[in-house]
């Protein structure tokens, strides 16, 4: 079991390629192993203060650690990870697709849309990794919701990790607003929709779209 105080949770597995959850995946996928990763963010986190440098997230329980994905010894990157969204113009709304998606089996699937892979041209690579944390409280919360077990004691679990060009959370979904007030039994978090959060998140997303 690992020591550290942030810890790579099972949610978050399919983000690694040595991971057979990643084959299925088609956001950002570390080469990287789990504990390579772990290594470098837990670093991060000691250097900067602990948990003084942690962010605020859209609930109590969540938190971000902006992690540079420049290394400042020589200026090359940590990962090849790319940013995770494009800003939609009439050259690229074509290329658009949409579909029902449930992040696990045990969710309920919910409608997307995104940019594929493939037609998205070359990516930017990320400057900045965005590391979303749960506490330990609510990741064993939605854990007995789902009948799942994260097998760790850390203080906070790594939920998901995106590659961005900024040292800032990005709105989230506003689908993703939307399940996690669905509650845990139906893979959300319990967190009740705020008119103006969602709104925050619409103004953002209108115009941009993941890519995978």
């Amino acid at each position: 079991m690992s020591a550290h105080a942030l810890v790579v949770d099972p949610f978050c597995f399919r983000q690694f390629r040595s991971q057979p959850a990643s084959k299925d995946y088609a956001g950002a996928i570390f080469d990287a192993s789990i504990q390579d990763f772990e290594d470098y963010v837990n670093a991060y986190y000691t250097k900067n203060g602990g948990e003084a440098s942690l962010k605020e997230g859209y609930a109590p329980f969540c938190k971000h650690l902006f992690v540079p994905n420049v290394l400042s010894n020589d200026g090359g990157f940590w990962s090849d990870v790319n940013v995770g969204a494009l800003t939609i113009t009439e050259e690229n709304a074509h290329l658009l697709r949409s579909g029902y998606e449930a992040r696990t089996p045990k969710e309920l699937p919910v409608l997307s849309r995104w940019f594929p892979l493939d037609s998205a041209g070359k990516l930017p690579t990320a400057t900045w990794l965005d590391i979303i944390l749960y506490s330990r409280e609510q990741i064993d919360k939605e854990n007995a919701a789902m009948n799942n077990e994260s097998g760790s004691r850390a203080p906070w679990g790594i939920v998901s990790i995106k590659g961005q060009d900024v040292d800032f959370e990005l709105p989230m979904q506003p689908i993703t607003v939307m399940r996690n007030a669905l509650g845990a039994e139906h893979g959300g978090s319990g967190v009740e929709l705020k008119r103006e959060k969602y709104i925050e998140a619409f103004e953002y997303w209108k115009d941009h779209a993941v890519i995978k």
